[in-house]
């Protein structure tokens, strides 16, 4: 079978375009040894690939994470889309077996590089994208991606709550939350700290701990929650 059509197969999706789908699989060392012979490499590809796993990437994160920050998006698009990321994708279809690689580049392990592999993950994401637009590449990214964005997603819930509640009451409120010790109370080695989260002239939620550190993580759990219900 040759690489266009198994390309097809592990993508699940038909490929119209035969001529750009094996440009993207062509490296430009592969290209420099076959001078003549009217070949593309997926540079050119690679370059639009970028800019639209970014923006597929960004919608779905948009969509699972509706509360959350700008800031906090543009981390977790980062964390998905970096060179690591494109990597772990390209290698879970194989994608370096069926790719066009110069003498020099063969040798020198080019199919499992990692730079390399990213960038001919999306070089084939730009062909998605010239044959049926945004569409066509949600298709596969949904099926791809789906364990780099449910990461992101217990990433998310992993962060501390004081963090979430900044982000939160930044973004929905305008204002930074403020934390008020309330009480102090039991004897040095058993103190009980009480703490109050308040946004503005509003209270949003109380927590009490063993540590001021604690009482507050608490009181911006409660809050979160408070603030999701409004």
């Amino acid at each position: 079978m040759d690489p266009v059509a198994q390309l097809e197969q592990r993508l699940q999706i038909p490929l119209p375009d035969r001529q750009t789908a094996l440009a993207a699989l062509t490296h430009k060392s592969y290209v420099n040894e076959h001078r003549g012979e009217g070949l593309l490499d997926n540079e050119r590809l690679e370059f639009l690939g970028d800019a639209v796993i970014d923006l597929a990437i960004g919608q779905r994160l948009m969509e699972r994470f509706p509360e959350a920050s700008e800031g906090t998006l543009s981390k977790l698009r980062a964390s998905i889309v970096d060179e690591e990321g494109l990597f772990e994708v390209a290698t879970s279809i194989g994608l370096g077996e069926l790719l066009f690689l110069g003498r020099g580049e063969e040798l020198s392990g080019g199919r499992t590089k990692p730079s390399l592999l990213a960038d001919a993950l999306e070089a084939v994401i730009a062909v998605l994208y010239l044959d049926g637009g945004l569409p066509k590449v949600l298709a596969v990214v949904d099926r791809l991606f789906l364990p780099s964005l449910e990461r992101a997603g217990t990433s998310l819930a992993n962060r501390d709550f004081k963090t979430q509640m900044q982000e939160l009451a930044q973004a929905r409120l305008g204002a930074a939350p403020r934390y008020r010790l309330v009480e102090e109370r039991g004897p040095d080695h058993a103190k009980v700290f009480s703490v109050e989260l308040w946004v503005g002239e509003t209270l949003f939620g109380r927590g009490e701990g063993r540590s001021k550190k604690d009482a507050e993580q608490l009181a911006a759990r409660e809050a979160i929650g408070a603030l999701g219900d409004r």
